[in-house]
């Protein structure tokens, strides 16, 4: 359902994007059409921006399984071996696609850092915080969002990592 709301053409309405409504964050609206397993790299081509500003949102979990959050480029891997020494975890691993949906409480694919189902320490890759605007999923597949990069430090308390590796 599209909605008309101050002159803008409202894409969808999903918890993340109701909540960042609620903070009065200024954001873009960036429909694209979903291609599975099509990836940070496909949205960024189709909507016509750099991958290393498009921004996946991956849950991960540590030796305990106690789930976390990872943003990182779109164009870049998380080395789990540095981003676990660096938040004092044994190890850090992908979550299973169920067990991330189950957690985040949205599908995998259209992650939304914001408004996730259950609280996760958030961790952000210190480059993409350099940026001037990111684009970052809106809660729904094929639903990207730009917003300023220090909008997830502030309102995720993100934590600044490095643990980014070529694709």
């Amino acid at each position: 359902m599209q909605k008309k709301v101050n002159a803008q053409l409202r894409v969808s309405d999903t918890p993340a994007t109701q909540f960042l409504r609620a903070q009065q964050v200024a954001y873009s609206e960036h429909p694209y059409e979903y291609l599975e397993h099509g990836g940070a790299t496909h949205s960024a081509q189709v909507l016509g921006f750099d991958p290393f500003a498009v921004v996946k949102t991956l849950i991960m979990q540590d030796q305990d399984a106690k789930p976390l959050v990872v943003l990182m480029h779109g164009n870049r891997k998380v080395s789990t071996k540095n981003l676990a020494r660096q938040i004092g975890a044994k190890s850090v691993e992908p979550c299973q696609p169920l067990v991330a949906n189950r957690h985040s409480g949205y599908l995998v694919g259209g992650t939304s850092p914001f408004a996730t189902r259950r609280p996760m320490p958030v961790y952000v890759e210190e480059s993409i915080l350099a940026l001037a605007l990111i684009l970052i999923n809106g809660g729904r597949r094929g639903f990207l969002i730009g917003l300023d990069p220090k909008v997830c430090a502030s309102l995720l308390d993100a934590k600044p990592v490095q643990c980014a590796l070529p694709l």
